[in-house]
This record gives C-alpha cells, sequence and structure tokens, in this order.
C-alpha cells in the first residue's frame, strides 16, 4: 500500500490538478483526467485500467474503508489524504464521495491506428455526434458489459475521458480501447476499407435487429439523440430498428447500444 500523504491547506502545489474540477471539465487539464468515486477507483487501480494513474486525493474519513482498495495501488503512488473542508475547496464543491484521482490520458491513437489494432473478428460501436455525457459514458459501459472490442467517435462527439463520462460509465472509459477524431464520413469509409458490415440504427431501419446476422467484422452506428444518423450515412449502409410497442418509437442511445450489442453478442 502507498504511503498517506497528509495536506494541511488546499492550497499545496502538489495538488494543483485537482483544483477547480467543474470549471476544467471545459476547459481540459493538459492530458490528464479525474476519476471518482469507489466503483470506479476500483476499475482505475485494476490491471484492467488502460491508462496509468498520477495521484488519488482521498477525505482522511475515507481511508479505513478504502484501505483494501489502496492496498491494490502501486507503492510509488501519491496518495494524498486532507479533511472534507480542505478537499472541497481543493475541488470548489463538496465531493461526498471523497475520493479522487488523476489520470494521464498518453498518446491518443490515430483512427487509422485503433482500426489497424482489431482482431479479424470484431465488433465496433461508432457513436457520431454524441454530445451528451451521460450517453457517451452509457455506451461505454455497455461496450465494456458485452466485449466490444473497439469505440470509435467522430470528433463532433464528446470526449469519453470527461469526469461525468467516465463516472456514468462506471470505469468503462477506462477499459474499451477508443479513437475520437475526425468526420462521420472519414471513419466510416476506413472501416468499409477494413471489411467491416455498417449498421445504421434507425427507428425507420430496413431490418429488424432479432433477424440480422453479425458478420465476422461489424460496426453498429449510432447518430444523437433527435437527428440521428444523416441520410447520406443511411443510404451507404445497412438500416437496423428495435421493435418497438406502437405509437412509440423513440429509445435512449445508450439504450439502443445495450440492446444491439447484446444481440450481436449472444443472438
Amino acid at each position: 500500500m502507498p504511503s498517506l500523504i497528509p495536506l494541511a491547506s488546499s492550497d499545496d502545489p502538489r495538488i494543483a490538478p485537482y483544483h477547480a474540477i467543474r470549471e476544467r471539465d471545459l476547459v481540459g487539464r493538459g492530458g490528464r483526467f479525474i476519476v471518482e468515486g469507489r466503483t470506479v477507483l476500483d476499475v482505475a487501480l485494476s490491471p484492467r485500467n488502460r491508462f496509468a494513474l498520477d495521484s488519488l486525493l482521498i477525505a482522511e474519513s475515507r481511508v479505513s474503508t478504502l484501505a483494501p482498495l489502496l492496498a491494490q495501488a502501486p507503492a510509488e503512488l501519491p496518495v494524498y489524504t486532507a479533511s472534507q473542508d480542505i478537499l472541497d475547496g481543493i475541488t470548489g464543491f463538496h465531493i461526498h464521495r471523497g475520493m479522487l484521482g488523476i489520470g494521464l490520458r498518453g498518446e491518443a491513437r490515430s483512427m487509422e491506428q485503433a482500426i489497424a489494432a482489431l482482431p479479424d473478428e470484431a465488433l465496433v460501436v461508432v457513436p457520431l455526434g454524441i454530445t451528451n455525457h451521460d450517453n457517451v459514458g452509457g455506451i461505454m459501459r455497455n461496450a465494456a458489459a458485452f466485449g466490444a472490442d473497439a469505440v470509435l467517435f467522430d470528433f463532433a462527439s464528446c470526449d469519453p475521458l470527461y469526469r461525468k463520462a467516465i463516472r456514468v460509465s462506471v470505469g468503462g472509459s477506462l477499459v474499451v480501447p477508443f479513437a475520437r477524431e475526425g468526420v462521420a464520413e472519414r471513419i466510416l469509409d476506413l472501416l468499409a476499407a477494413s471489411g467491416f458490415e455498417l449498421l445504421a440504427f434507425s427507428p425507420a431501419g430496413k431490418h429488424v435487429l432479432s433477424q440480422v446476422k453479425r458478420q465476422p467484422r461489424t460496426a453498429l452506428l449510432l447518430g444523437a439523440e433527435g437527428p440521428g444518423l444523416s441520410p447520406h450515412i443511411l443510404e451507404r449502409t445497412r438500416t437496423v430498428r428495435i421493435p418497438m410497442k406502437a405509437g412509440f418509437d423513440s429509445l435512449n442511445v445508450a439504450t439502443s447500444c445495450g440492446i444491439a450489442l447484446h444481440q450481436l453478442t449472444f443472438g
């Protein structure tokens, strides 16, 4: 277990990356990201985590209960502890979970590199224009739960390493390989050139999900709630729908993703 480093002030320069978390969510952290909460921290300290940790910041009142979890941390990892008042002063709001960590992004893979790294048989999720952090987190959680090989975001989608997205993903963002780059058409071109069947989900899809046979290389395309996928994308893909009760044809995109991944994995 790492040695604990008590903090006497919220101005300690060693914990500068934790300052004003909400404001810095909007402007970035220079190659760092925030993890929070016990469940996410458990993933962050496990071998499943694809990212290095820079440090942890724990409320003094949580240290004893977190001892088994902290025992998984590398001995050299700085683990700072502080009273709740100091902790709240550092972050700028009340951290009721009492545990935070700083992760290091490392070098991001390009879309070409991410696709080239996929196995011969692969199932990938392609969210396009998904700007809601809850939905991105839900998609990453589903991808982790059903063993998707990668999630490929266009740059119009929000960052899966945004603090709230990681939290909603319950650590899935730390586990599933992803890339976030370029525009939809370029991603589809790369996938098609790599032998992927492109399945575009839409309430007006021509094919029913339960009747779709998964191909060795399959890409599941998802659009933002409301506008969905563009007509041009739908024209160049195999469109798929999830049947629903008459008079209601709307599912949350993360929910749709989970249903589709389950069917394509186990159906």
